[in-house]
């Protein structure tokens, strides 16, 4: 069962936001473009191959749960903002992140940023 806040988001995004809480790293790496670019924490990461890795080791490193709180999709400039609660074996836990999407012509993820939320940013923005 889809989640309500999720259910305006495009495919690719309600799969990454699905999957990526799971082990099937590789069903959620097919959301991805081929070139896709993540950055998470400060790092990039270049291409599935990475982005695989990056999955890999974040499930690995930390306990956690993911409540998706609000999403904003815009599929006109195909970006979608999620705002998801992350609590667990982290520093920091809890916290409030920002998932901001854009996808390609194709729909899958070209650009994934997540950054801590700022209550101050409007969600259509970036």
């Amino acid at each position: 069962m889809t989640n309500p806040v999720l259910a305006g988001c495009p495919d690719a995004v309600r799969a990454y936001m699905s999957l990526t809480t799971g082990d099937d790293h590789t069903a959620a790496i097919v959301s991805f473009a081929d070139a896709a670019h993540v950055t998470d924490d400060g790092r990039d990461h270049h291409g599935t191959s990475e982005i695989r890795k990056w999955l890999d080791r974040t499930s690995s490193e930390y306990s956690y749960t993911s409540t998706p709180l609000v999403a904003q999709a815009d599929a006109e400039s195909g970006r979608t903002t999620v705002t998801c609660r992350l609590e667990g074996t982290f520093p920091g836990s809890p916290v409030d992140l920002d998932y901001r999407f854009r996808l390609d012509s194709a729909c899958r993820i070209a650009r994934l940023e997540i950054v801590v939320h700022d209550s101050g940013r409007s969600l259509s923005a970036g």
